[in-house]
């Protein structure tokens, strides 16, 4: 019996939307449709193989054949696309942040459950074969007690990055550091670990007075449900280029780090009566040319996306878990004053 092809439209075709795209062209037993952005397609350089709409409404009226919508469009567009996805009956895969609040996080995953339909998150790291292994070795006991966890995120995103881009560095449609930048790594933190509480938090702008409206580096402390204490530091004040994005795992059966550029390596692992494998090669990180982002994994989340509607297997990130990312980011926030500024 042959499959009919799940179809697929993109919201918003810049960097994260044509990557999107490109990897609905890839899957086999995917078909792009349509597409909408704001901007023309000869501004975009876009392929011509879809529907292409300017604006979100118009195509979802046009295309009710559609399976699943893609929102790729600045963070603080992400929950009303959503809801207007989940509205016209199509699944949703959203990127990260799934909202800038947790009150319209809610929102989306209310309007999903209402409708019967799935919400995805797109949290791509979770592939790489560094962060599956650490997985592993959390849920399995090997380490005994967590003690500590230390994550350190060093970035460069100086005027090659804020200064292309006009929503990039505003608070309603960027929302901040940890939103378009770490929510990567706070997803991994959630997804090991679990939530978090008793939270401290500092903040400063070191190096972006005149191209955001808040911080670009933070420390923060807290405690964790299940027990340990752990620390996040942040910055996108690095000169010239990214510096590391790392986790360490001080526990009561060894020490664990992972590191590199984008969390993709092994830095050190000590555990008692353990010898570690050989892991597989992570996936390089996705290059924008002047600057580079997370692990290019987007290809898993369409494999998932596809398993996930056809019954063959559990969605990997779900609403409830891109609420939590939106919620724990929104407390680390609230737990001190972040010096919001009005730029000129």
């Amino acid at each position: 019996m042959t499959t009919s092809p799940l179809k697929f439209a993109v919201v918003g075709l810049g960097h994260i939307g044509k990557r999107h795209a490109e990897m609905v062209r890839r899957q086999e037993g995917c078909e792009l449709v349509a597409g909408c952005d704001l901007r023309p397609p000869e501004e975009l350089d876009i392929a011509d193989d879809f529907a292409f709409f300017s604006n979100i409404q118009a195509m979802l009226t046009a295309h009710p054949e559609v399976d699943v919508v893609c929102i790729c469009t600045p963070n603080g567009c992400h929950a009303e696309q959503a809801l207007l996805a989940l509205e016209h009956n199509h699944h949703v895969v959203v990127e990260k942040p799934m909202a800038l609040s947790r009150r319209d996080g809610e929102a989306v995953l209310f309007k999903a459950l209402a409708v019967g339909k799935q919400v995805f998150c797109v949290m791509q790291n979770r592939y790489s074969p560094p962060s599956i292994w650490l997985k592993e070795m959390v849920d399995s006991g090997i380490l005994g007690r967590i003690h500590m966890v230390q994550v350190n995120c060093f970035w460069n995103r100086d005027d090659r990055y804020y200064g292309k881009i006009p929503w990039k560095g505003t608070l309603d449609l960027d929302g901040g550091t940890l939103f378009t930048q770490f929510s990567h790594f706070i997803d991994i933190l959630y997804w090991l670990f679990g939530d978090i509480h008793s939270i401290q938090s500092r903040f400063a702008d070191f190096a972006h007075a005149d191209n955001t409206d808040f911080e670009d580096s933070g420390l923060v402390t807290f405690d964790f449900v299940k027990g340990g204490m752990g620390t996040l530091q942040f910055s996108t004040a690095v000169a010239l280029s990214n510096f590391e994005s790392s986790l360490t795992i001080v526990a009561e059966k060894g020490t664990i780090k992972v590191g590199g550029q984008y969390m993709n390596e092994v830095e050190y692992c000590h555990v008692e009566g353990y010898t570690m494998p050989e892991l597989p090669p992570s996936n390089p990180a996705n290059d924008y040319g002047h600057y580079k982002g997370s692990a290019a994994n987007h290809g898993y989340v369409f494999e998932n996306v596809l398993d996930t509607l056809r019954g063959e297997g559990s969605i990997s990130t779900n609403g409830l878990e891109g609420l939590k990312v939106v919620d724990i980011i929104e407390r680390i926030y609230a737990a001190s004053d972040r010096g919001l500024k009005t730029r000129g």
